[in-house]
């Protein structure tokens, strides 16, 4: 008979609904989530990743993800009621240092970098002591459908290649997670880079 995929132990909500304690705690006190606040794609022009602080770093994500009722910046899944994963997804334009800072080559693609019709996921990224259990599929598959509800009319992923990814590159999710997501390869802009994308 046909295979069915097992339901998922997670439930993943918009962080717009959380309780920011609980985005906190997924990020943690140590580590890169610590340090970074999944704030690399959303540099604005000029900026630099080292001219401000892990503290404005997490004041920005806060504003990104509860500053405007209705539309956050990303996904909290819980494994019961312990938060245990982030996703960052969004319309790709408010990633200003995806679409403008080139920290995935744009070569080869003739879209409009400025199309908020397409969304993308920078991260997916899994508490420590929760990893490898899955927790990054159920983000990337609920990804899909809150983008999908909220009129994306596509999906982007750009994961880091696993052969020559260290681990603390591979927030941005594997081939395998966004595939299992029904997300395909389109285009492999460096040795290390892949961009997958699902049309809605």
């Amino acid at each position: 008979g046909p295979v069915t995929a097992a339901p998922s132990p997670y439930r993943v909500v918009p962080a717009d609904e959380v309780d920011w304690d609980d985005v906190r705690t997924v990020f943690g006190s140590t580590g890169i989530a610590s340090r970074c606040w999944c704030q690399r794609y959303t540099l604005r022009r000029g900026e630099s990743f080292s001219s401000f602080s892990a503290q404005e770093r997490e004041h920005r994500l806060r504003e990104q993800v509860q500053g405007c009722p209705g539309s956050t910046a990303g996904l909290v899944a819980y494994l019961g009621d312990e938060p245990v994963g982030w996703c960052a997804v969004q319309p790709r334009p408010r990633f200003e240092g995806l679409v403008r800072n080139n920290r995935v080559p744009w070569d080869g693609r003739h879209e409009d970098r400025t199309d908020e019709g397409v969304w993308a996921v920078t991260c997916l990224f899994s508490r420590a002591g929760y990893r490898r259990r899955g927790v990054s599929r159920a983000l990337a598959v609920a990804a899909v459908s809150f983008a999908r509800e909220r009129g994306a009319r596509a999906l982007e992923g750009y994961p880091m290649v696993r052969t020559n990814a260290i681990s603390d590159e591979l927030h941005v999710g594997s081939v395998a997670t966004f595939a299992a997501a029904g997300l395909v390869e389109v285009g492999r802009p460096t040795q290390r880079r892949a961009v997958m994308r699902l049309d809605l």
